[in-house]
This record gives C-alpha cells, sequence and structure tokens, in this order.
C-alpha cells in the first residue's frame, strides 16, 4: 500500500494505532502499521522505561507518541495548575458525592500498602506544564510521530519536535480546528468522528472526513472514528483519508493491558452501549455505559468539574473500583468502566495485536477489489 502517510514514515500499511499499552503499540509498528503510545497517565520514570523498551522492540521501524495539552482547561492562563493548587480547587460536594457512591456500591478503600496510587508529580495531569515535560523525554527517544490529542499543538511542541526529526500530529473534530492545526504547523490531521472512543466532538466521520480533506489539502488526512474494519478504513480513504488512525479496535487484543473486567464487558457489548460523558476527565469522552455513567447522569448529582480537575477528583476513586472489578456481580464491576468508540459492538473477539493488523490489510483489499469488479462488470 502506498499513501503519503506510508511514504512519509516508510511503513508498509497506513495504520496509525493509538494505545496506552507498549506491547501494542510495538506489535503494530513491527507489523508494518506504526504504533502511537499515549503518555498522557506515565509517569516520567515510568515513560522512560516504556520508551526505551518499545525503541528496543520496533529496532528501526517508527513509533510515536501521543500527549494531551487541551486548548482550553483549568489554569491555561499560567500553563497549567501544580497538584496543591488543583486538589484545592475541587469542591467538597463532589468528593461527597463519589464517598457515598462507593459506599452504596460496596467498593472498599485502597489498603495502607497499596502502591497503586498515582503519582502526578508537581505538575497537574492534562497540562501544557506537565506535557513539556513528557515532550523532552519522548524526544530522546527519537519517535517518528508526535500527535497532540486536544487543540492545537502549542509552539514549543511543534518546534521540537521538527528540530528533533519528528513529524507532528493535531486530532480535529471539525474542519476548522483542522485549518487551525495546519496553520500552526502541523504535518499530519488526524480527522476524528463523532464515533469515536475518548475524547471526541458532534460531527460523524462520513461527514467530517472529507471536510477535513478538502480544508487542510495537501497536507494529509488520517480518518478516525469508527475504524475497526478493513471495509470501514477503505471507506475513510475512499472519503480522501490517507490511512486510519485506530484506538478502540486494540482495547480488546491479547496483549492489550485493559483491565479484565472491562475488557469481557468490551466483548459483550453492542455499538449503542456507549455515551459522550464528561464524567472522568471534565470534556466529552466517548466511554462504555455502566452504573458510573448512569449515577453521574441522575438529575441530582453535581456536574462534572473542568479538565484537570474532574480526573484528579475520580482517580483514586477509580483505582478502587478497579482493584475489586475483577469480582463478577460486585458494585465495583457494575461501576468501572473505560473509553471505547462505537465500534466496540464488532470487538467481540480477542484476537493477537498482529493479526487485528492483517486482517484490517485482508478486509480492506477484498473492499477495494469488490468495488473494482463493479467498475469492470460496468
Amino acid at each position: 500500500m502506498r499513501t503519503a502517510v506510508t511514504e512519509m514514515f516508510d511503513i508498509e500499511f497506513p495504520i496509525l494505532a493509538f494505545t496506552h499499552c507498549r506491547d501494542v503499540a510495538a506489535e503494530v509498528s513491527r507489523a508494518g502499521g506504526l504504533g502511537v503510545l499515549g503518555v498522557v497517565g506515565h509517569t516520567e520514570e515510568d515513560l522512560e522505561t516504556d520508551l526505551a523498551w518499545i525503541q528496543e522492540q520496533v529496532g528501526d521501524r517508527p513509533f510515536g507518541v501521543d500527549l494531551v495539552v487541551p486548548a482550553r482547561y483549568e489554569g491555561v492562563e499560567q500553563g497549567g495548575l501544580d497538584v496543591e493548587q488543583a486538589h484545592s480547587l475541587i469542591p467538597d460536594e463532589h468528593r461527597q458525592f463519589l464517598d457515598e457512591l462507593l459506599e452504596r456500591y460496596d467498593v472498599p478503600p485502597l489498603p495502607p500498602d497499596d502502591s497503586s496510587p498515582r503519582d502526578w508529580g508537581p505538575a497537574a495531569p492534562l497540562s501544557g506544564r506537565r506535557a513539556g515535560r513528557q515532550l523532552e523525554i519522548a524526544l530522546a527517544y527519537q519517535p517518528a510521530l508526535v500527535a497532540n490529542a486536544l487543540g492545537p499543538p502549542p509552539p514549543e511542541m511543534i518546534t521540537q519536535s521538527h528540530a528533533a526529526g519528528a513529524r507532528v500530529a493535531a486530532l480535529a473534530g471539525r474542519a476548522a480546528h483542522a485549518e487551525r492545526h495546519v496553520a500552526a504547523g502541523v504535518d499530519i490531521i488526524v480527522a476524528q468522528g463523532y464515533e469515536a472512543g475518548g475524547h471526541t466532538g458532534e460531527v460523524g466521520s462520513m461527514v467530517l472526513i472529507p471536510e477535513v480533506v478538502d480544508a487542510v489539502a495537501p497536507v494529509p488526512v488520517l480518518g478516525a472514528g469508527g475504524i475497526g474494519r478493513g471495509r470501514q478504513m477503505a471507506a475513510a480513504m475512499a472519503l480522501g483519508a490517507q490511512g486510519a488512525w485506530c484506538g478502540s479496535v486494540w482495547l480488546t487484543t491479547e496483549e492489550a493491558e485493559t483491565h479484565p473486567a472491562v475488557k469481557q464487558k468490551f466483548l459483550a457489548a453492542g455499538s449503542s452501549d456507549t455515551e459522550r460523558s464528561r464524567t472522568i476527565t471534565g470534556k466529552p469522552a466517548r466511554m462504555l455505559r455502566s452504573a458510573w455513567t448512569e449515577e453521574w447522569n441522575r438529575t441530582d448529582t453535581p456536574d462534572p468539574l473542568p479538565m484537570p480537575l474532574q480526573i484528579m477528583l475520580t482517580g483514586e476513586p477509580r483505582r478502587r473500583i478497579d482493584r475489586v472489578a475483577h469480582h463478577p456481580g460486585s458494585g465495583a464491576e457494575k461501576l468501572t468502566n473505560y473509553f471505547v468508540g462505537q465500534i466496540v459492538g464488532a470487538m467481540n473477539q480477542s484476537l493477537p495485536t498482529r493479526q487485528v493488523v492483517y486482517n484490517l490489510v485482508e478486509e480492506f483489499i477484498e473492499a477495494v477489489e469488490g468495488l473494482q469488479s463493479q467498475l469492470d462488470d460496468g
């Protein structure tokens, strides 16, 4: 396969895989695509460990990193809050709501010797201050791509990435967003439709992709949102995309680090079992519907807080939930969920990551050949 994206990265298939799992990222790169490691939840030490491991596993093959620097968040004027400042802005009402919620669902507190509490470091998560340090670390491992998942990448991200020889991508949910990204100096646009998992906009992929392609040509565009099979990849490329950016489809692979209880929910879920919710990060993000989202949707519950306060509020409660969610029928099992797109309805079998890549390519070829035969018959 030859597109502007395969030539840009010297890869065999125009499949870019967003994942928080280093094993999945490495497997996609080794299979001929480009694995992109989402690092928003990494500590500095974990980030160095994972990138060194990926670099060793993929050899000369390229890989990427995905950061999150929102255009708007609490404390944006000063480049982000420190952790102490952020905690002081969380209302007692929200803490009390979660305390009562976990008590009703019989979710035990973390044990005193628990080693899982997240060390955010001095800077609050999902802020420019934190991402800046992550970028410095990432560039030392020579990624081929640096992506920003929310809003236009800051000028320093683009400048530093280009100086290190990395291309820069940015996700866009509207054509106007894509135009701003290109004006800022971005090399690739990821047109992410409403169907996507995680932070996503309100325009469906079928409409969004050609709008973005027309708006930013000749800058290459990757289609994202609802792409987990080869036919969907072919559709995105027929709309003008130069490849696919896939995220959700890797969550049920054999290598994925998805919580076992959540993975089982994904495997059993249908395409209508997700919703866009602010209940984890503070910005609309598509996730699996569960008792967690239902409780936050009640009319007598507080509204989610802005980013990054919401993710700091929910961090420990979600760790408590995930710690015991493997017990079938438990309150924690009912509450646990994760980000996933509407493609979850087709994610009904756990396969090796490499096999998912090959299945995408094979079905893509079949779809293209099928369309070609229709033209030939005419």
